[in-house]
Formats: structure tokens, C-alpha cells, sequence
């Protein structure tokens, strides 16, 4: 039995889900997280320490973060999301998911929590828009990096798409001011067209 623990709007779930269903693999998904709780819980925390979501579990096995659930369901025997033997490759879409984790999703992370998150007389306006100009210059790496090739690692569809994708997904319907990305927005329609990508991609973002 397969189980996913988390949240359908939080975007790190949602990287989990989009890969999940990318591999065809049944699985459950049990909400937790935010309002739905669960990640306090002794039994939860016995699975994963951190309190965050995603966690998988799976059959005894439990993994937690999500990128390195993306690179697990990479792995899978059969997976159409395969990892590549050569290690250059692979270092390549490292690359681009530890760029997700580590200045995408944050640098628009003041500007999510104010604009969706947070009251509208009570929003911090000075965060928001410096979230919102780091976030602009990150898009633009993106948009530069896209000129050269029809996806994120190279000239395949893989799991650098999808964690990128998510946090695009993010920014680009966020209610901001954003400069054109044209190479950007022609990867993000390419990928949203994905039928995996209507699990994650039609929700709301909250």
C-alpha cells in the first residue's frame, strides 16, 4: 500500500503528486497539514521528524522531502520519469531541483504568504514587493536558461519540470506585477498540458 501524507495545495505535496502520477502508480493520498492537522501527531511524527509534508510510505519504507521523492519515483523500475545513467546528466537536473528548494520557491515565499495568507490591511507592503523583485530575477534566469532548450534539464519532460513547474505555477498566478517570460510561459503551457499535471496544476493556489 502506497500513501502519500500532505496537503493537496501545498506545493511541495503537489510536486509529489505530479510525480506520483507521472508513474501511473496507485496510491492514496491522506490530507494533513494546515488545517487539517495530523503533522503534530505522535504516530506522524514517528514517520517523519520534521513536521512538514510530503512523507510517503510506503510498504515499510517512508520517505520525506519532496525532491527526494521526485528522485525515488525517478528511480522506480519503469518509471517513464527514469533517471539517467550518465552522471552528468543527473547532476543536471540536481542542479535545477536544488535551485527550486533553495532560491525559487523562497524568493517568492513573503510574497505568497502576504498576498494569499495574510489579511489585506495587514500585509507587509515592503516584503511583498522585494519578494516580489528577487522573485522577478530568478524568473528571468529561468526565462534566459528556457531560450536553450524545451525543458528544464535538457530535451525531455522529468522531475526538474515538475518542481520547477510547481513553483511557476505559483508565481505565475500569483496577483503581481511580471515582466514577459515568453521562453518561460511557452514551457509552463507545454507542461500544463500534461495529463499528470491536472492534478496539481487546477488547484487553486491558497
Amino acid at each position: 500500500m502506497r500513501r502519500l501524507w500532505g496537503r493537496a495545495n501545498s506545493v511541495n505535496v503537489q510536486k509529489a503528486i505530479w510525480g506520483l502520477e507521472e508513474t501511473g502508480l496507485p496510491y492514496e493520498r491522506i490530507d494533513a497539514g494546515g488545517a487539517h492537522g495530523v503533522v503534530g501527531d505522535a504516530a506522524y511524527r514517528a514517520m517523519n521528524p520534521t513536521g512538514l509534508v510530503p512523507t510517503l510510505e510506503e510498504d515499510g519504507f517512508v520517505l520525506w522531502e519532496s525532491n527526494a521523492i521526485l528522485r525515488y519515483v525517478a528511480r522506480l523500475p519503469g518509471s517513464p520519469l527514469a533517471w539517467p545513467a550518465d552522471p552528468r546528466a543527473c547532476a543536471g537536473i540536481d542542479q535545477w531541483l536544488d535551485w527550486q528548494a533553495t532560491a525559487f520557491t523562497p524568493g517568492m515565499r513573503d510574497a505568497f504568504w502576504q498576498m494569499l495568507r495574510v489579511p489585506e490591511g495587514q500585509r507587509d507592503l515592503r516584503a511583498i514587493e522585494a519578494s516580489r523583485v528577487t522573485t522577478e530575477k530568478r524568473a528571468a534566469l529561468l526565462d534566459r536558461h528556457l531560450a536553450g532548450t524545451p525543458f528544464v534539464a535538457g530535451e525531455t519532460f522529468g522531475i526538474a519540470d515538475i518542481a520547477v513547474g510547481c513553483a511557476a505555477h505559483r508565481w505565475l498566478n500569483m496577483p503581481l506585477e511580471r515582466a514577459e517570460r515568453p521562453h518561460m510561459t511557452r514551457w509552463y503551457t507545454t507542461i500544463a498540458q500534461r495529463r499528470a499535471a491536472s492534478a496539481v496544476l487546477t488547484v487553486p493556489i491558497s
